[in-house]
């Protein structure tokens, strides 16, 4: 027989080396059928019933179909949107489950369940043929040979320091990158690629969605697209767009080769919401196999979506089934692509349930308990746009959160913002205010300036205005408040005071990231003062606005790669800055794990930490291990010099200096304790001690 009952236990297609096995989750459908297309995915062949049902899970198996069948779904059941449901049979679906696609999807109104431009649009009934403009599912053998010399770097969390990339805009422009590789998987780890993340010190890549997506529909009409990726079709399946062939293949083989080299990659993943929006978008795979289930729905009229994420709808991981989707995807990366870690968009989303965000979810047990998700590095972005959605700082112990309020604290204070070291302090020494409970670590804060979604660091200290004409939407979209300077010009200037001024504050914020306690964050760029014209929401810029700009590569003041490498060198020395545990003041044998001191070098009191306007900040970290060096770090965010003095510690004679940030041509110098010194206008100084 051809055709036989198969399995349920594995969604999606799943070939044995005879034949293969598809199944598909729909709680509501009447009955679902497999349609198989020739190798161009233009005409369809035939379509066959699946001929099981188990516990709604609709599959079949075929003993004739091979890795290379190209197939989707066709899904019958109520089209009732009133009701929450909007089966139609006439739109070809892709497999939520596909591990490859065929083609892009192509625009038209045959896409959408409903009749365009009717009385009541979305409760009309559309009988046109998508399926000539629809990417198709692959059948594919996961089978791969990772090679002998594959491991995974296993950084710990303390060591960890990430690096955000956009797969194409990292490698478009370099020039040292072969040109048949620039904007793909294989240019994140060539030759070149690996040498700069090497000399950088980072030890984790992580890249902004690679999940297969889809171009919105008016982005494309204004000759614009989905560049950034939040925009999801397909949660198993690795971007065409990144690949010249087999694009699962060639992101494996990225993979394998950046562990060769020590690091890490981690996945941007977008699980909240998915690329078919609003009531009002097209059906092109959830919202036609079972729109009820994979959909927060409105209680009183389900209708209409429930929207968390401002993306026109929200994925309903309450429903089992979709949670084990999201799960499934997770392992399935980890499994089979071999990844480190996942950075969660808009992660309080998956984490709702009918009172809001719950600490105790479906998803957050099913995460907590899961054998393979136990060895990667989880982040949330701990917020969405939903009623009670910021909650930074309340995610569980397994998890770490980027922190916001980092962010806001740094930029306003190198932007010149008086009476902030009471929150600095806090900043640079893990958020403790934010983070201490629940057996938590300092490294659950991921600091960031700096992230694909705002200002470049060379825009935030040359723009106080963000400039998003290029986005067609009237300069409305991306953030208002950036607490950004222009340092005196709005845009790019010859001034050199100005010039100046923007590259010593590019490295105070670089210097303070990895000089604080926390997992640093950096945005690929930064290091070679890349901008975006002040463009601060580049998401559909798949262009020179997007792509990073290298010209600073090699540039004087402009290429901070050796800076960055410096602060990587000086964060590896001292173990203080990649603490596990949180710190404390004077303890009863005298030692201590920081003192925060006055310029006077005395500690401070309440009245020092009230002091008006005050931009100064100092302290001393003092050593885990006996015997090692304790560093002490100067932050002067006042546009004048200030006078202090060297701590004197009874144990500590010199202090020999690392960094200063006014001038880093400046030769190391060596203070006796208690010695004068001033820290320059608007600077960053670190030292070690010296017995």
């Amino acid at each position: 027989m051809r055709l036989s009952a198969g399995t349920s236990a594995r969604l999606g297609a799943s070939w044995d080396g005879r034949g293969t096995n598809f199944a598909l989750f729909s709680a509501n459908a009447q009955r679902v059928e497999l349609c198989l297309f020739d190798p161009q995915g233009r005409r369809e062949l035939e379509r066959i019933e699946l001929p099981e049902r188990t516990e709604d899970v609709w599959h079949g198996y075929l003993n004739d179909v091979s890795p290379g069948q190209l197939y989707g779904y066709r899904v019958h059941g109520p089209y009732e949107p009133e009701h929450g449901h909007r089966f139609n049979a006439n739109k070809l679906l892709l497999d939520p489950y596909a591990k490859r696609l065929a083609g892009r999807l192509v625009w038209s109104d045959a896409h959408f369940a409903y009749r365009t431009g009717s009385a009541r649009e979305d409760l009309s009934f559309d009988r046109r043929d998508n399926a000539r403009g629809m990417p198709k599912a692959v059948v594919v053998d996961e089978s791969f040979n990772w090679g002998r010399r594959e491991m995974r770097p296993n950084i710990p969390w303390e060591d960890t320091i990430i690096y955000e990339a956009h797969v194409k805009g990292l490698t478009q422009k370099r020039e040292d990158v072969p040109p048949n590789l620039r904007g793909t998987y294989g240019g994140l780890s060539s030759p070149a690629m690996i040498e700069h993340l090497k000399r950088l010190g980072v030890t984790s890549i992580e890249l902004l969605p690679i999940h297969g997506l889809v171009d919105d529909r008016i982005l494309v009409e204004r000759k614009l697209s989905n560049y950034w990726g939040y925009n999801t079709l397909s949660y198993f399946a690795p971007e065409l767009r990144y690949a010249q062939d087999n694009p699962l293949d060639a992101f494996r083989t990225t993979v394998a080769r950046l562990h060769d080299a020590g690091i890490e990659v981690m996945l941007d993943v977008v699980y909240n919401h998915t690329a078919e929006g609003n009531h009002m978008g097209p059906t092109l795979s959830f919202r036609g196999i079972d729109n009820a289930s994979y959909y927060w729905l409105k209680p009183d009229n389900p209708r209409f979506y429930d929207d968390f994420t401002g993306c026109g709808s929200s994925v309903n991981l309450k429903h089992p089934r979709v949670l084990q989707m999201v799960m499934d995807s997770l392992r399935y990366w980890v499994e089979v692509c071999h990844v480190d870690g996942f950075r969660f968009d808009l992660a309080t989303t998956l984490a709702r349930g009918p009172n809001g965000f719950d600490r105790n979810s479906a998803f957050f047990t099913a995460i907590r308990q899961d054998p393979v998700l136990a060895s990667v590095k989880l982040v949330a972005e701990p917020w969405d746009l939903g009623l009670g959605g910021y909650q930074v700082g309340a995610f569980p112990s397994q998890w770490s959160e980027w922190n916001d309020r980092y962010r806001t604290a740094m930029r306003r204070y190198w932007a010149g913002e008086g009476s902030l070291i009471g929150e600095v302090s806090s900043r640079m020494t893990g958020s403790s205010d934010l983070f201490n409970h629940d057996g938590r670590a300092p490294r659950a804060s991921v600091n960031h300036i700096t992230v694909h979604d705002g200002f470049t660091l060379q825009d935030l200290f040359s723009y106080n205005e963000k400039h998003n004409e290029a986005n067609l939407e009237d300069n409305r979209d991306g953030a208002n408040e950036n607490h950004s300077t222009n340092c005196g010009h709005e845009g790019p200037t010859d001034d050199p005071a100005i010039t100046a001024l923007r590259r010593q504050l590019r490295r105070n914020q670089l210097a303070c990231l990895l000089l604080a306690q926390g997992v640093p964050l950096v945005l690929a760029g930064d290091e070679v003062a890349n901008s975006q014209s002040g463009n601060n929401n580049a998401y559909c810029q798949d262009n020179e606005t997007g792509w990073i700009n290298w010209e600073g590569l090699n540039r004087e003041g402009d290429d901070l790669i050796d800076f960055t490498g410096q602060m990587t060198e000086i964060r590896k020395r001292f173990p203080q800055l990649r603490s596990r545990r949180w710190l404390d003041g004077r303890r009863d044998d005298g030692s201590y794990g920081v003192l925060w001191l006055t310029p006077v070098a005395e500690e401070m009191k309440e009245q020092d930490w009230n002091f008006p306007e005050s931009r100064f900040l100092a302290y001393v970290l003092g050593p885990i291990e006996p015997g090692k060096p304790p560093i002490f770090i100067v932050l002067n965010a006042a546009p004048e010099a200030i006078a202090f003095k060297l701590p004197k510690l009874p144990e500590y004679k010199s202090w020999q200096q690392l960094l200063n940030t006014a001038d880093v041509r400046e030769t190391v110098a060596e203070f006796a304790s208690g010695n004068d010194a001033k820290a320059p206008p608007r600077s960053v100084l670190a030292f070690a001690g010296s017995a």
